[in-house]
């Protein structure tokens, strides 16, 4: 996933979204330890694509919470 597209997803698509990467990397992380996962470059994919959120998710809260304030 691209930081462009994510941006421009509403606040609740990307915590939804951040959920079910978790739950898949934890998946991932299972599968690769007792030798089931064939693509081991999903764990890094998904650990990126899950920070990028995470960013994205950080930036809006200075920006909700100045909304909110006001």
């Amino acid at each position: 996933m691209k930081a462009k597209d994510l941006r421009e997803r509403t606040t609740e698509d990307l915590g939804e979204l951040r959920l079910q990467l978790e739950k898949d990397l934890f998946s991932y992380r299972m599968k690769n330890h007792t030798g089931q996962l064939e693509d081991t470059s999903l764990l890094g994919k998904t650990r990126r694509d899950l920070a990028r959120i995470k960013l994205i998710l950080r930036e809006r809260e200075p920006a909700a919470a100045q909304g909110g304030a006001s």
